[in-house]
């Protein structure tokens, strides 16, 4: 079967339409997640000018002396503020060793929802609700940043609308396990000045993974670098669609569906023009769902059993973070990890 990430208009969700025009978009949503486990998004409704604007901030910030971002550091576990270049490895979140020999290339800056966030509600920030840091050198940085964070948030709740009428569950299902759910908004550079890597063929914007809760979208230049992992167990190459956002499926979201809907491996390799690394952006916004939450198999996706044990969304993230972040391979991943070894060859 020949690979493909069918771009679906989900403007039906977004405006008034009828009941048989967003059934429509259902079923489309549905094939996509159950097939490639990766969609493209139009009729989002986010304005060019949000766009721009958080494009440029983002140009902004990674534009800064490396001392200068280095004081937005903060502790892994917070996963929040700046992660400098061959910090990370993301194929440790699924307990194997990266195909490379030194971790990711990226760097990148996070924001995230914060205690603050949900006032009338006692949430750990150790749990994944801690403060945010703001760069002080850019005065417009936090409120671009915040104007697309909210932007995000609202499409990955329509997204969630789509999904309780795709998996034939009543309207609203995903509301209680997502109120005061963890977002996190990664925002990443894929450059590096010359000379400070060597291009040997094995370098990794970012290795092999899958996103951990339930819905990522993204934004992303189209540069190429992103590939997916498809059912022939090759990687293709994936570029976003004019006027598109990315999205794919989390583990949760696999957990959720007993293996329905696919949290499909993916990765970002170097484009290499000339001998040099052309630059890269994305950001993508994790909808991981409430840190108490307690996933278990959907009744509409039981069948003749679940595959996976019950788990929180505190639980689950925070393994993975540990093996991305702090670099401590998940030893609670092991279908995931067979899915990356049997690709680590292709």
């Amino acid at each position: 079967m020949e690979f493909d990430v069918p771009v679906i208009d989900i403007s039906s969700y977004v405006d008034l339409a009828s009941d048989a025009e967003r059934a429509a978009v259902a079923r489309q949503v549905d094939a996509a997640a159950g097939t490639v486990g990766f969609m493209q998004i139009r009729g989002h409704g986010i304005a060019r000018s949000v766009l721009d604007d958080f494009a440029a901030t983002l140009d902004d910030f990674f534009a800064l002396d490396p001392a200068i971002k280095q004081r937005y550091r903060t502790a892994v576990e917070f996963n929040r503020g700046y992660t400098p270049p061959k910090s990370e490895n993301l194929s440790s979140s699924l307990g194997v060793a990266s195909a490379t020999r030194m971790n990711d290339y990226f760097e990148a800056f996070n924001v995230g929802t914060t205690t603050a966030d949900y006032p009338d509600l006692d949430l750990p920030a150790a749990a994944g609700y801690a403060d945010n840091v703001w760069p002080a050198e850019l005065s417009t940085f936090r409120q671009r940043v915040q104007a697309y964070f909210a932007e995000a948030a609202r499409v990955v709740r329509t997204l969630t609308t789509i999904f309780a009428d795709a998996l034939d569950l009543p309207a609203g299902y995903f509301d209680h396990f997502t109120d005061h759910s963890l977002d996190v908004l990664r925002m990443n550079n894929y450059a590096l000045p010359p000379g400070t890597v060597d291009l040997d063929g094995e370098l990794k914007g970012m290795g092999e993974h899958t996103d951990y809760g339930i819905v990522t979208v993204l934004w992303a230049d189209q540069v190429p670098g992103l590939q997916v992992l498809g059912a022939d167990r090759r990687w293709h190459d994936v570029q976003p669609a004019d006027d598109a956002l990315l999205v794919n499926l989390g583990d949760l979201m696999t957990r959720w569906t007993n293996e329905r809907w696919l949290s499909t491996l993916h990765r970002v390799m170097p484009p290499i023009v000339d001998g040099t690394i052309e630059r890269r952006r994305s950001a993508a916004f994790f909808h991981d769902g409430n840190f108490d939450a307690m996933i278990e198999t959907l009744p509409s996706c039981i069948g003749a059993g679940s595959k996976y044990a019950p788990i929180t969304v505190s639980e689950h993230v925070q393994a993975k973070l540990a093996g991305s972040r702090a670099l401590q391979p998940n030893t609670n991943a092991q279908r995931e990890a067979a899915r990356v070894l049997s690709a680590m060859d292709r």
